[in-house]
């Protein structure tokens, strides 16, 4: 195995700060939709809606967890990199893998999440589709 140097856990550094972004912006769109479909079901209590709103409040709970994992990863670097500093190289090593296992299940959620997001486009498509076939 190859030294570990400062230089390997630092080049994630860009790479979860903008995964983290984009988490975040996921995060701002649905919980917009949500507030959105909250004042639409307020006016008319339709089945669909509640729907729609749970479906979201699952991808919602998903981008939380990929967020946590994310920023666990960037601070398991973080501690990588001190360790390293303080000449425990072998520790270093164990928790720069196990930052590597955190940012894994983080990008494992979300193409989970992207899954349950196309199924969700999926069912509006098909009702568009039967709708019109209907007229």
């Amino acid at each position: 195995m190859e030294q570990l140097t400062l230089t390997t856990p630092a080049l994630l550094f860009s790479a979860i700060s903008l995964i983290m972004l984009a988490y975040t912006n996921r995060f701002l769109a649905y919980a917009a939709v949500i507030r959105n479909l909250h004042d639409i079901y307020l006016q008319k209590k339709d089945d669909s809606l509640l729907r729609q709103i749970k479906n979201l409040k699952l991808r919602l709970n998903l981008t939380r967890w990929m967020q946590i994992f994310g920023i666990s990863s960037l601070l398991f670097c973080v501690l990588t990199m001190f360790l390293m500093y303080v000449g425990l190289q072998i520790t270093a090593v164990y928790i720069f893998g196990f930052a590597l296992v955190l940012l894994i299940v983080s990008l494992a959620l979300l193409i989970k999440e992207i899954q349950i997001s196309t199924q969700a486009l999926q069912h509006h498509i098909a009702d568009i589709e039967e709708h019109l076939e209907k007229k």
